[in-house]
């Protein structure tokens, strides 16, 4: 059995806190209370909250996206395993864009982020150096939306399963994406 990292816990301590508190309101002393950690331990992992809260999101959208272009994986199964990652963590991922002083920063983190991991996997199924302008901007915009319509749906504002979320994002794919993504 793997053990957790000093970050694992640190994180898991931090989105503890955010299911009884605003994220505003936490302090790096109440993660590292709660972590049974110092708070040298902390910066030595973490310039402050925020960079925790990108490195805790950045790691489990990884853990996702890593499986795309792998055989019997279909990027409806990664649609669906994001669903249900925005699903599981909505209480959380909502405190975040609701109690942050940098919503915007955190959208754009978000948006950054997957159009990144998107990127990588088009670059990673097809065997590319790098992508065309066209292909670069199909990305672009399919992350625009999605990450858009994730943060509406966290926020309340689409009462809908996940999988209908998914459903959505499935079928909003440009079709030259699709050609890479869908195979």
């Amino acid at each position: 059995m793997r053990r957790l990292t000093a970050k694992e816990i640190l994180a898991g301590s931090f989105r503890e806190l955010a299911r009884e508190k605003s994220v505003g309101k936490i302090t790096v002393k109440d993660i590292t209370d709660r972590s049974g950690y110092s708070s040298a331990t902390f910066y030595r992992q973490f310039q402050d909250k925020y960079d925790l809260i990108a490195w805790d999101y950045s790691r489990q959208l990884e853990e996702i996206m890593s499986k795309v272009g792998q055989e019997e994986y279909r990027w409806k199964n990664t649609l669906l395993e994001g669903a249900a990652f925005y699903a599981r963590e909505k209480q959380y991922l909502a405190n975040l864009l609701r109690h942050t002083s940098g919503m915007d920063a955190f959208i754009g983190y978000m948006r950054d982020l997957h159009h990144e991991s998107l990127k990588e996997a088009v670059l990673r199924i097809t065997g590319w150096d790098e992508l065309d302008e066209k292909t670069e901007m199909y990305i672009r915009i399919y992350v625009l939306g999605t990450v858009q319509l994730t943060c509406e749906w966290i926020l309340g504002e689409f009462d809908v399963p996940p999988e209908t979320l998914a459903e959505v994002y499935e079928h909003s794919l440009p079709g030259p994406l699709r050609e890479y993504l869908d195979r």
